[in-house]
Order: structure tokens, then C-alpha cells, then sequence
């Protein structure tokens, strides 16, 4: 019960300022991505410092010295919680996201989300989808956006480990960028039955990994090794952290 206060707390904020955000990033419509991007993802900081305030759930990030000095890159990483697809705003450069089309249609949420150009794709479209993410993920990553995938396609708990798909890792080969694996820890304090507890979120950043000359199959087996390698050691009995 305490988690479920906490989250009735942090929406009391982060729903109406969700509003106001979305309203101001389509009436920007016409400005330039990074203009938009930076006014949306001011509310992103705003419901991060909340969660802190009104949930005691921090972050720390290892590893940052991974991350490619130049150019964009695809990250693939865990989907444990709704935290990382805030939170990843304030760790790496200026992204874009795959996620399926039925976000795009929540009352000004996905309003304001159409605004910041993700990849939206039907799930059930198949090749086609794949061929859309390709596409638009070459032309996001031209203009030096990042694209950010969660291979395992939806969210799974702490200690679990789904199918990982490698439309992420097929595009990175194919537009010629590194791929940057992404561990994390959320789902032990944002659930995803919405109920929050404190403590402090851990980010882990792998060695970028090189797609040139190689097969996408490769690549994506490369990062789900180093990214499920990586969970043990963010994970401890019953839900604790490992010192």
C-alpha cells in the first residue's frame, strides 16, 4: 500500500504537467527536432526530480565512458519499468524511440510523443514493420539521433529473460553504427504493476559494440549476452540489491 500512495503522489504532479508539456510541444510543431525535444523533455527532468522527491527513487549510472565520442548510435536495452524510457532521456543523447503505434493514441501523451518522432510500428505487421524501422532509423540517425530499442519487445520483471529480437541490431548494420547495450535495475523499485519503492535505480553502460562487416544475428547475440551477464549483479535475493 505505501507504493501505491507514493504513486497516487508522483501522478498528482506528473499527470497535469503532462498536459501542459504535451499543449506546448504541438505548438511547436513546425520547430526543429532538438527544439521540441528540449522543451518536452523538460518535463522528463521535472517527473524524474518528483520521483525522487515523492518516491525516494534515485539513479546512479556506470560506464558512461562507453559511450561513442561521435556520430549516433542504437541502443539496446532491458525493459523492465516506465522509468528508462524517461530516464534514458537525462543519461544519453537526444533518442528516439521504437514503441508500438497504439502509444501514439493516448489523450495527450501520445500527442505530445507523436512530437518527438518516434518509431511507431504495428507489432503484427512483420516484415513490414521491420522494413518501416529501418527506414526511419537510418533517417534518425543521419540527422544524429539516437534510437533506442528494447529488444525483448515489452516489459519484463526483474529476473526474467524474453526473446530477444533483432530488428534493432539489423538496423544498427545496416546504417553502419555502433550499438551501445544497456543493463539496468528499474524493475525492482518502478514494478510493472505501477507501485513504487524507494532506493537507487542502477544504470550499467557496456562497451560499444561494432556492427561493421558484421551480421546482424551477431550483434544482437553479442548484446543480449552482455546485457543478461550484466543483471546478476544488479539483482540480489528477493529484490535487494547486491552490495
Amino acid at each position: 500500500m505505501p507504493g501505491r500512495w507514493r504513486s497516487w503522489v508522483w501522478l498528482a504532479l506528473a499527470a497535469p504537467t503532462t498536459i501542459v508539456f504535451s499543449l506546448l510541444g504541438m505548438l511547436l510543431f513546425a520547430a526543429p527536432f532538438r527544439v521540441r525535444y528540449g522543451v518536452i523533455t523538460t518535463w522528463t527532468r521535472l517527473a524524474i526530480w518528483w520521483l525522487r522527491i515523492a518516491c525516494g527513487i534515485g539513479f546512479t549510472v556506470e560506464g558512461r565512458e562507453h559511450l561513442p565520442a561521435e556520430g549516433a548510435a542504437v541502443i539496446l536495452a532491458k525493459h523492465q519499468s516506465a522509468w528508462e524510457t524517461m530516464a534514458f532521456q537525462l543519461i544519453f543523447p537526444p533518442q528516439v524511440w521504437v514503441l508500438k503505434q497504439e502509444l501514439l493514441r493516448i489523450p495527450f501523451f501520445g500527442w505530445g510523443l507523436r512530437m518527438l518522432e518516434p518509431i511507431a510500428i504495428d507489432r503484427a505487421a512483420g516484415r513490414k514493420a521491420v522494413v518501416q524501422l529501418i527506414r526511419q532509423g537510418r533517417d534518425r540517425l543521419q540527422r544524429g539521433i539516437w534510437v533506442v530499442v528494447f529488444p525483448e519487445g515489452t516489459r519484463v520483471a526483474p529476473g526474467e529473460h524474453g526473446r530477444y529480437k533483432s530488428g534493432g541490431a539489423v538496423l544498427a548494420v545496416n546504417a553502419g553504427v555502433p550499438v551501445v547495450p544497456v543493463a539496468h535495475n528499474a524493475g525492482l523499485y518502478w514494478p510493472r504493476d505501477g507501485g513504487k519503492r524507494p532506493g537507487t535505480i542502477r544504470v550499467v553502460i557496456g562497451p560499444a559494440i561494432q556492427t561493421a562487416g558484421r551480421e546482424a544475428e551477431a550483434v544482437n547475440a553479442e548484446a543480449e549476452a552482455w546485457i543478461e551477464g550484466c543483471m546478476p549483479r544488479l539483482l540480489g535475493a528477493e529484490g535487494e540489491q547486491k552490495p
